[in-house]
């Protein structure tokens, strides 16, 4: 009887230290997919049976829209210096998706006080897909193309939006003085590797 009631406990104090579904409450593992609330733009973490039912399109209406796992590394993305100057990014990173809410595409960019939209040039932008067509694959509000140039990198990534948010809070909490320090470097460098490495 006493073990029982020790085995009880022990799943109690489990699940509580587990992260719950933001939807039904169910307890929920570390590794989850979550939802994107278009009008709020924040994540919610899903159980396996609410993601199932988001997986349906028209599930989710227009508030709730599931993040897919896509990431996928742009090895011959055509894109030279100059394009880049012409979509007006004032640094060198930056991730794009497309507004359902807006009706069109956003650009923002990661730095020490979160992501910042930045005025984007359309029109550099649809030269951008048709010299790139996979870019026209990306999946309203909840894909986006990552874009890193910093300190001679030349990378470029389809990724669920959450990789986006993930990047601009290691930057914004991290960031030290002007540069930002040797630490956020290194967990940039971390945080490309990583994803560099997924295969989805």
């Amino acid at each position: 009887m006493r073990l029982m009631q020790l085995a009880r406990e022990a799943t109690a104090e489990a699940e509580q230290q587990l992260e719950q579904c933001d939807l039904c409450g169910e307890p929920i593992p570390p590794e989850h997919r979550h939802l994107l609330d278009l009008s709020t733009r924040e994540l919610i973490c899903a159980c396996q049976a609410c993601r199932l039912l988001f997986e349906r399109p028209a599930a989710g209406g227009a508030h709730y829209r599931l993040v897919p796992d896509r990431r996928l590394a742009l090895q011959d993305f055509v894109m030279d210096d100059a394009a880049w100057e012409r979509l007006r990014i004032p640094v060198d990173m930056a991730f794009f998706f497309h507004s359902s809410e807006a009706d069109r595409v956003q650009a923002y960019y990661p730095g020490p006080m979160g992501a910042t939209e930045s005025l984007l040039e359309l029109g550099a932008w649809d030269e951008l897909v048709r010299d790139n067509p996979v870019l026209a694959t990306l999946e309203p509000d909840v894909e986006a193309l990552l874009v890193n140039r910093a300190r001679g990198a030349r990378m470029q990534f389809i990724v669920p939006i959450e990789d986006c948010y993930r990047l601009a809070g290691l930057i914004r909490t991290r960031w030290r003085g002007l540069s930002g320090g040797e630490e956020v470097w290194k967990a940039i460098d971390g945080f490309f590797k990583e994803v560099a490495a997924w295969r989805t």
